[in-house]
């Protein structure tokens, strides 16, 4: 059905745009004015995480029965949008249990995973983190080395996962691992570690260019003991389904990185167009100027699209769905680039001011460029969007043709 003209397919509901004002609130009063403070200290931002527990907003995506509000990834990503307009730092705390490991646990985990974990991360109780990368295993997955060996009815997991975003501070760990009999991509599943458990350590934190006050950490895991409650998704040897499945499910993290961008970008672009308006130079606000008017015409023109994109996508997920791979990698890939463009030119637009740390657009640019690599890497959703066009594939709602050369 063709939406009527002059309706925005898109368009808020009441409920969704309160939860717009209650989050743009929490960031204005308590994220914002801390902002600089996380970033110069490299300290966990505390404060934030209090005030998004405060306002009970960590609980978006968790089911009623858990305590939380039983919504989807359209609100999820209005919450992660407004927070990262002012600092992206602490709308990760909010991302990595909207789109983390309890999102995982509500949709693949057992009854008695649900009632141990879920309460917790829906009152703000706990952060939890998700432990994929390992030193020779980024983006290439199917290098990890992490394994799991039996252990009577259990298992022992040995593992080393690097660049665990809030690691150091979490409590609850989704970790990527080999099944025995492992080998590639088969076999490869994932189990919850309880991260106070005997065999965990946190080997070390890493000093970043930006996203400073949410540190990424490197975690060690010797022999730690896994009961058969905490596995999440069992690997099997004979097959990859557990992977492919594990794989599906980071598209709600791509797009809350996405959600993260956008805001990111609109409150570089809103802080570049106050700057204009009040700048004055020699007699005239650089508002006047027609060459400065192009690049904000520029940028909201390149924040817009990404973020139609994202909306496209996190509708299509409905309300307990999740986002289609092929329309959240397009999302994510042009939120990323946008990101950088509007931030990039944020501080062109302000001059020497642009470039100091006095000034939150400096800031933004480092946070943001670090969302480019997280959750799959802008080359990797190009690759997966050329392929599947290449092989066929078609964003919702378009049917091409391809034409014989």
């Amino acid at each position: 059905m063709v939406p009527s003209i002059g309706v925005d397919p898109f368009a808020e509901t009441d409920d969704q745009q309160a939860l717009r004002q209650l989050a743009r609130g929490v960031a204005e009063r308590s994220l914002a004015p801390m902002a600089r403070h996380g970033d110069e200290t490299e300290e966990f931002p505390q404060g934030s995480w209090d005030a998004i527990r405060a306002a009970d907003l960590f609980g978006i995506t968790i089911g009623e029965q858990y305590g939380g509000m039983g919504l989807g990834d359209i609100e999820a990503a209005i919450v992660l949008e407004e927070l990262a307009r002012a600092d992206v730092s602490s709308a990760i705390l909010a991302q990595l249990t909207f789109n983390g490991p309890p999102r995982a646990i509500e949709h693949l985990g057992s009854d008695a995973m649900k009632q141990r974990w879920l309460p917790m991360a829906a009152a703000g109780d706990a952060l939890f983190c998700i432990g994929i990368s390992e030193t020779e295993a980024g983006s290439a997955v199917g290098h990890m080395r992490a394994r799991l060996t039996p252990d009577g009815d259990g298992y022992r997991l040995n593992a080393y996962k690097n660049y665990v975003t809030g690691g150091h501070k979490s409590r609850g760990c989704l970790v990527w691992c080999r099944f025995p009999g492992s080998e590639g991509t088969k076999g490869i599943g994932a189990v919850i570690v309880d991260l106070e458990a005997d065999g965990v350590s946190i080997a070390g934190t890493h000093e970043k260019m930006g996203l400073r006050a949410t540190s990424e950490a490197e975690l060690a895991f010797d022999d730690v003991r896994i009961e058969p409650g905490d596995v999440l998704l069992a690997g099997d040897a004979a097959s990859n389904e557990a992977f492919r499945t594990l794989i599906g499910h980071i598209n709600h993290e791509r797009c809350g990185n996405a959600a993260m961008c956008v805001g990111a970008a609109q409150g570089a672009l809103e802080y570049a167009i106050t700057y204009m308006n009040d700048r004055v130079i020699g007699g005239r606000p650089l508002a006047d100027l027609q060459g400065l008017q192009w690049k904000i015409a520029d940028m909201a023109t390149q924040l817009e699209g990404a973020r139609l994109l994202l909306k496209r996508a996190v509708h299509l997920a409905g309300a307990h769905g999740t986002p289609p791979p092929l329309e959240t990698a397009m999302a994510k890939t042009a939120a990323n680039l946008a990101a950088k463009f509007v931030c990039d030119e944020a501080i062109q637009l302000l001059g020497g001011y642009g470039y100091s740390r006095e000034y939150p657009v400096e800031r933004v640019y480092r946070d943001i460029r670090g969302l480019c690599i997280g959750a799959g890497t802008v080359e990797i959703q190009r690759n997966f969007i050329g392929t599947n066009l290449l092989r066929g594939a078609t964003p919702s709602g378009h049917a091409w043709k391809s034409t014989p050369r």
